[in-house]
């Protein structure tokens, strides 16, 4: 998959350096990221199939991954046909709670 929006992940690992497991959430992100990457995600069902951290489908081809045993949530749009994922939010489960995933 072409993965887009890794700056928004970036921005948020650099304003949370010093959070409490930050680091082990971006050392799982990048596990996440580096699958992804190769990833050729054609349907809901590959990415459920696939060997990375449990996901959940959601409507219009959103996919929300657990990131660091779901402490952190990673909201991506899939574009199946494209080999396109953007991502859309990452965050603690907490600050996730307070979005709409298939909006934002």
């Amino acid at each position: 998959m072409i993965v887009i929006g890794t700056d928004l992940v970036e921005r948020y690992f650099g304003n949370c350096a010093g959070d409490k497991g930050i680091k082990a959430a971006r050392s799982q992100y990048e596990v996440w990221l580096a699958i992804a990457s190769q990833a050729q995600w054609h349907h809901p069902e590959d990415v459920k199939s696939s060997h990375h951290p449990k996901a959940s489908i959601l409507k219009g081809g959103r996919v929300v991954f657990n990131i660091k045993g779901n402490n952190y949530r990673l909201v991506t749009a899939l574009q199946y046909q494209a080999g396109v994922l953007v991502i859309r939010f990452f965050g603690t489960h907490a600050e996730y709670d307070r979005i709409d995933a298939e909006t934002v």
